[in-house]
């Protein structure tokens, strides 16, 4: 790995660079340097001095920084002299640039700073002539000024140029120099802040700066002209602020925040290559604090941190490049004085205590990371000597108070974190020893050094905070050698706990020989390098940091924060750490902090205006999690239309279901609805890459929906069931609330999550019977009712796909493919609009496989001929087997069969397949020996399921109940009623059900409403409720215990596909369309509520329309049911078998 820097800076304005390589603290070489605030980017840094002027450090590298001068010299010819550098007064300079413009002699072109100097002379550049050197001279001809030139003299060449150049190059990196002056007669801009940023904006190999400032007046300043080959940049460009800025950070890419003298922060917008400075300011409130607001903020690329006044951490969650304003705050644990944001969104501080913590564990999906760990160890190299100061541990520690008043002393103790209002809590056992290499004690006599502060930064950053306790030494000279130098000393001693006396007497560390008691003393190694004082006895207190140069990796590990000269594989430095790691986790406090949990991927969104089409877009999922373990996500998608960056958020708590959808060119979409979308009739579709990645993405959706409302393992007795067209069985948790009058939970603010299966239909009660029907006819039960865990088996379903060949006859050739411009596709669906070819038709979903080839289904409706064909006179008609003379179409229906298997919850119960299913709806108090269950079989026998129990939900036999004629629909409801439908329309009654007779006596048939044939029904406590072929929905009337069977049919509605009625006899049902849907969202199939039923208006009064919007194709509703509230009657349940399209 390249080595990088990490840079900071201590109240008394000294610098300081940590090496990823070297990995220890080095004092810069310029002693005299005194930075205020330092900013890294990649491969450069830049500081604010104390005398108000910028520092430029860049990094040094194998490539070096050139930059090429140019001027153009500018002849004429004249009949005398020839070509001579008299010109017209109408013509450019003699020397000039490119333009002619500007005079640029020679003589003219300075260095802009020492950190510059020429790599040569000037010389023509014969490379633009396109000639030798002793044939053109570099020069190049035309007719006049200006013209296209040519390194070929012609007869009417009147003008000549050509080009000199000269290159300089930088030879200041790895130094801090001074930027020039824009005036260099004036004064240097008073900045208070200073912040670098923008170079991941840019793709090329190198890469631009962008540079921000804030002047003491509150102004904000951008420095142009910043480019690989000119790093100093140009001049300083003002930028209009609404009102005064007191700090901004920039961040790698297009963010940009600012601080506000009030508190409040600034973003600025707009900001690309085109337009480094950006186009607007948005104003963004600061934190939720009591106490003011916003004091320093921080930004990487897509995070922003952010200290309030009462020094507390916070993260905003939702910041993108999309939406650089974010979407909210986080309150993160700990104390900071100031952050910053470094590369790969590593963070860095300045704590309370003015020591240098890291932030662990911040990786792509964890942007906020988990905890703060103190800053290392201190390795500081003095510039004024080759000796070297090692201060380190081997656990993540704070600045030390009080550190090593001894010279050349190598500290390999262990320095615990830093407990809560104390810069230091340390505490060392005795036994702790290191035998190592000896180095030359410190003069003991030499009064320690004093760095005087007089500038007034130094007192700004150090008067709003308590004086930190330290000890005071006690000047010593030392015993000196033959040629000055200090006299060896066999061992040093290292009292921890006088270090840390709150007395701030001298540590025994400021004396070689001094020992404390045996309980308090450890012994530890000497480097063998010359001894050498930093000048203070003190470590740095720390007032700014910058990690925007320095590369940390989250997945590898930071050797380059381990001591150097360590083995890990030595026993003593194993038998040390594991001691020391004890004390530590002894020691440090348990830190709850919230954190913020971020997955990134790239999908296509099925754009919701027109053109529709499907767009490439970026999404987000955030998951954020407060101090106390409550969690809340927000889905974001990031898309660009026409050059402008947007996105859409969606709030996970507001999401009511997350269900796969079959969409053209996409096998991989899913839909996310939300109460809105439900509304507008309009979800969000997206569709995934692979099948995998859309099952990632769903499960983790799910997830956090789940964990937004407190959703936890398998579905309760009380759930709602349900499943959609392709087969996905789906739960809703209810509230007690679903069915109280007074509290009714609308529909499109259900929340609907996805359990494992495939299923046709669905139905359940409160006792945990859930039983269900696949599309090959397959009865299941589920096996996770009322267990934390559900039970898996292989559940395997079959369907049959169909599609129609049609042709027209003709005179010439007969019947053919060759149709009307007006006749449905040659291969096509059922009502001929959608084109399906046997090579284009595919089975449902990328789950589904093919288990035979394409035949031709005799098995028709309607009767075929012998090679499968049906006739009529025109599309579309009814269809019959045998052909007429007036029949100029036919058809002929191909059918290939497909099968699933997956792993899922659900035990089959064999051997008859079944067409429906019904169980009867009970209440969660109810106790009942064996739970009632009726079906049909595909044959359309009624049979009664005997032996169902809450502990055995898939009973023990069949009992055949005898009918003179096959049944399609039946239903029980309350008081064991027991209503059917016959293939013949005819609907019955059955007689004399009951717990000690399941199977009843006798069918009684009901009359139909008039003209009309019934086609489904559903039986609730007290009402029937039946749907015809036309879609309109009838109530029975005059239902009494005495009279079961009712009198009459009563029109309730129209626009229903299929009813459900629960043990209250509220009703649902599946709506043909919804009232007010535009006509090109409208299609069949919405969840609705029929409201304001009850004992006085069994009938209802108006529909709440609830899910079931485009796209979702066919849903079928299982069985509804809800507890009872402890103070209300019981709730209903509700049977549903009935077709959801989307």
């Amino acid at each position: 790995m390249s080595s990088s820097l990490l840079w900071a800076v201590d109240v008394y304005g000294k610098v300081y660079s940590l090496s990823t390589t070297r990995g220890r603290w080095e004092r810069d070489e310029d002693t005299l340097l005194e930075l205020k605030r330092v900013t890294a980017g990649q491969r450069c840094s830049w500081g604010i001095g104390c005398d108000h002027h910028v520092y430029l450090n860049i990094d040094p590298g194998e490539v070096p920084i050139r930059y090429r001068e140019e001027t153009y010299e500018n002849q004429r010819w004249n009949p005398v002299d020839g070509f001579t550098d008299v010109l017209l007064p109408t013509d450019r300079w003699a020397w000039s640039d490119l333009t002619g413009v500007t005079a640029q002699p020679l003589h003219s072109f300075l260095l802009p700073s020492d950190s510059w100097e020429w790599e040569g002379d000037w010389y023509v550049d014969q490379v633009c002539a396109g000639g030798d050197p002793t044939e053109t001279g570099g020069w190049e001809y035309a007719v006049d000024f200006p013209a296209n030139f040519s390194r070929e003299k012609k007869w009417n060449s009147c003008v000549c140029r050509r080009r000199w150049i000269r290159d300089r190059i930088y030879k200041a990196r790895g130094s801090w120099t001074k930027i020039p002056l824009d005036h260099p007669k004036q004064p240097p801009l008073p900045l208070s802040d200073i912040s670098c940023g923008g170079w991941e904006m840019s793709d090329q190999p190198g890469r631009y700066h962008f540079l921000w400032g804030v002047s003491q007046q509150g102004q904000v300043w951008f420095r142009s002209g910043i480019l690989p080959q000119v790093p100093e940049g140009q001049c300083w460009e003002e930028v209009e602020a609404p009102r005064e800025v007191a700090q901004i950070s920039a961040g790698p890419g297009d963010l940009l925040w600012a601080v506000l003298w009030d508190g409040q922060l600034l973003v600025r917008t707009g900001i690309c290559l085109d337009s480094p400075t950006g186009s607007s300011w948005v104003v963004v409130d600061s934190p939720p604090v009591k106490e003011g607001g916003t004091i320093h903020v921080a930004v990487g690329v897509s995070v922003v941190w952010a200290i309030t006044k009462d020094y507390k951490v916070w993260f905003r969650r939702g910041v993108n490049s999309h939406n650089p304003c974010g979407s909210g705050w986080i309150s993160i644990g700990g104390e900071m004085m100031m952050v910053d944001v470094g590369l790969n969104d590593q963070v860095w501080g300045v704590g309370e205590d003015r020591g240098l913590y890291f932030r662990k564990g911040v990786t792509p999906s964890e942007p906020s990371g988990r905890g703060w760990i103190p800053n290392v160890w201190v390795v500081i190299r003095c510039p004024c000597d080759t000796s070297v100061l090692h201060l380190y541990s081997y656990e993540w520690s704070p600045p030390f108070p009080s550190l090593l008043s001894s010279a050349g002393c190598e500290f390999g103790g262990q320095v615990t974190n830093a407990s809560h209002g104390s810069v230091l809590t340390c505490e060392d056992s005795g036994d702790t020893e290191l035998l190592l290499t000896t180095t030359p004690p410190r003069p003991q006599d030499t009064p320690k050094a004093f760095i005087p502060t007089s500038d007034s930064f130094i007192s700004s950053l150090v008067a709003d905070r308590e004086p930190l306790r330290t000890p005071t030494p006690s000047p010593k000279k030392p015993p000196q050698g033959k040629d000055g130098e200090a006299t060896p000393a066999p061992m040093c001693n290292v009292d921890l706990e006088a270090a840390q006396s709150p007395h701030g007497e001298a540590s025994s560390l400021g004396r070689a020989g001094d020992m404390g008691p045996p309980t308090s003393v450890a012994t530890y190694p000497l480097g063998l390098e010359p001894s050498l004082g930093l000048g203070e006895e003190d470590g740095p207190v720390w007032a700014w940091i910058s990690g925007g140069g320095c590369d940390v990796d989250h997945t590898a590990q930071m050797t380059w924060l381990r001591p150097a000269g360590t083995e890990e594989h030595s026993p003593a430095y194993q038998t040390s750490t594991a001691r020391k790691a004890e004390t530590t986790t002894s020691k440090e406090p348990a830190e709850r902090s919230a954190s913020v949990w971020v997955r990134k991927g790239s999908m296509r969104w099925w754009r919701d205006w027109k053109p529709y089409r499907w767009v490439d877009v970026g999404v987000a999922l955030e998951q954020s999690t407060n101090v106390n373990g409550k969690r809340d996500a927000i889905f974001f998608i990031y898309f660009t239309q026409y050059d402008e960056k947007k996105y859409l958020h969606v709030f996970i708590s507001d999401v009511t279901v997350l269900v796969p959808v079959l969409k053209e060119n996409s096998h991989h979409a899913f839909a996310v609805y939300t109460s809105d979308s439900t509304k507008q009739r309009w979800p969000l579709i997206l569709a995934a890459q692979t099948e995998k990645d859309m099952a990632d993405w769903l499960s983790l959706l799910a997830g956090c929906c789940c964990e937004a409302r407190g959703i936890r393992g398998t579905p309760s007795r009380q759930a709602l069931w349900s499943v959609t067209s392709k087969g996905d069985v789906m739960v809703h948790e209810p509230s007690p609330c679903l069915e109280a009058l007074a509290h009714t939970l609308p529909c499109d603010m259900m929340f609907w999550l996805q359990v494992p299966g495939h299923l046709r239909c669905v139905e359940s009660n409160s006792l945990g019977v859930v039983w269900g029907i696949g599309y090959d006819g397959t009865a299941w039960v589920y096996s996770g009712s009322g267990r934390d865990r559900a039970t898996l088996h292989t559940q395997t379903d079959g369907r049959t796909v169909y599609i129609y060949e049609n042709q027209r006859w003709n005179p010439m050739t007969g019947y053919t493919d060759k149709l009307l411009p007006t006749d449905r596709f040659p291969w096509s669906d059922d009502n001929g609009f959608t084109e399906c070819t046997k090579s284009t038709t595919h089975p449902p979903s990328p789950q589904w496989s093919w288990v035979t080839e394409w035949a031709v289904d005799f098995a028709f409706s309607g009767g075929t001929d012998k090679e499968g064909w049906q006739y009529a006179a025109d599309f579309p008609v009814t269809f019959h087997g045998n052909k007429s003379l007036k029949d100029f179409v036919r058809r002929r229906r191909w059918v290939r069969k497909c099968k699933i298997t997956l792993t899922a919850p659900w035990q089959e119960v064999p051997p008859i397949p079944l067409s429906d299913i019904t169980v009867l709806p009970c209440l969660a108090q109810s106790s009942m020996e064996q739970v009632p269950v009726w079906g049909l079989s595909d044959k359309g026998d009624v049979l009664c399921r005997l032996g169902v129990t809450p502990q055995n939900p898939a009973g023990s036999s069949w009992l055949h109940v005898g009918t003179d004629q096959p049944f399609k629909s039946i239903s029980i409801g309350g008081g064991h009623q027991v209503w059917a439908i016959a293939r013949d329309r005819a609907v019955f009654y059955r007689g004399s059900v009951s717990a000690s007779n399941p199977a009843g006596e006798c069918w009684y048939h009901i009359p139909s409403p008039p003209k009309q044939s019934l086609r489904q029904l559903s039986v609730g406590r007290t009402s029937v409720y039946a749907v015809d072929e036309n879609s309109n929905l009838w109530y029975r009337q005059g239902l009494t215990p005495s009279y079961p069977q009712g009198s009459a049919w009563e029109l309730i509605s129209n626009n229903v596909t299929k009813v459900s009625v629960g043990p209250l006899d509220q009703v649902w049902v599946i709506a043909d369309w919804v009232p007010g849907c535009p006509s090109e969202l409208s299609v069949p199939g919405a969840v609705c509520h029929r409201l304001g039923v009850g004992p006085m208006q069994p009938k209802g009064q108006s529909w709440d329309y609830g899910i079931g919007v485009r796209y979702l194709c066919h849903r079928r509703m299982g069985t509804l049911w809800v507890c009872r509230a402890p103070t209300n009657p019981p709730r209903s349940s509700i049977s549903t078998h009935s077709p959801v399209c989307a």
